[in-house]
């Protein structure tokens, strides 16, 4: 029997200044989109950000896709005020930024509490600065509303003073200390973004990369990067016949009081079949959204 997931292979930054970019997010097949009101905002513009974004948020016109409004962080002149405006909007869950331990992730609570917040809103934590690197295991357990960690590498690789350059190379070990502080937690963990974004097929290796790595999705900075993005980050026929396959195989063994199987000259062990499993679901949450 498969488990229900909710697809966030492709999560796509809207500015929230730009009206038109967010009526037209109604029509881009991203799973989740990010209403933002800190990075792709002026300072002069903050004010509008917040005014559109939460009437886009409360408007009940994005159909399935999961919306999310990224706040600027508590530290700045706008962070209180966007969490207080986000959390009377409610949207699907607030992002906060820059996440440097757990005790943001209490203050942030107690002020949705406080703002008359609903209980179903959820909290995504984006990791981009050392400290909060170092304290991703503390972070990913700080709250159970918290879902999803999100990567902010350009800001990672900034603080870090390295080069960002096809590989990631220099920034494997944070993508790696916060892929296994989401998995210790079983929270949804998203890749970074790219940021070049007219390189269709150096954006596929990277998905490809964060697939293998063990990403659940990609942030994403423009509408032409969706459709590669579901592609990649979606089982493909070939998986889900393996893994059918796989699942059918396990259950013959099981009946017969065994609890092994082979597919194709492969022992098959319920870790397969949990992996298999993953797959059906994610596909059959996808298709349903069809």
């Amino acid at each position: 029997m498969t488990t229900a997931v909710r697809p966030r292979r492709s999560v796509l930054y809207m500015p929230g200044s730009n009206a038109r970019a967010l009526e037209k997010a109604k029509t881009i097949p991203a799973d989740a989109l990010i209403l933002d009101l800190e990075d792709a905002v002026a300072p002069d513009a903050k004010q509008l950000a917040r005014e559109q974004v939460c009437a886009a948020a409360t408007s009940g016109e994005y159909g399935y896709r999961e919306i999310v409004i990224r706040i600027n962080g508590l530290d700045t002149p706008w962070g209180h005020d966007d969490l207080k405006a986000a959390s009377v909007a409610q949207p699907d869950a607030i992002l906060v930024p820059k996440i440097d331990g757990p005790s943001i992730i209490r203050q942030v609570e107690s002020i949705m509490s406080q703002s008359g917040a609903s209980p179903a809103i959820r909290l995504w934590a984006m990791l981009e600065t050392p400290r909060g690197l170092l304290h991703a295991e503390d972070v990913a357990g700080a709250s159970s509303k918290l879902e999803v960690l999100v990567m902010g590498t350009n800001d990672i690789a900034k603080e870090l003073k390295a080069a960002h350059h096809s590989g990631r190379g220099p920034l494997l070990t944070s993508l790696g200390l916060c892929l296994l502080a989401a998995r210790a937690h079983r929270l949804t963990i998203v890749d970074g973004v790219y940021n070049d974004i007219k390189n269709i097929e150096g954006f596929e290796v990277e998905c490809r990369q964060g697939v293998h790595m063990g990403f659940d999705g990609k942030t994403l900075i423009h509408p032409s990067q969706v459709e590669p993005c579901n592609r990649i980050f979606s089982p493909s026929e070939g998986e889900l016949e393996n893994a059918r396959k796989i699942i059918a195989a396990f259950h013959e063994a099981e009946a017969a009081g065994k609890y092994v199987a082979t597919v194709d000259g492969r022992m098959i062990e319920h870790l397969h079949v949990e992996n298999a499993r993953r797959a059906v679901a994610m596909s059959e949450a996808i298709a349903a959204r069809l």
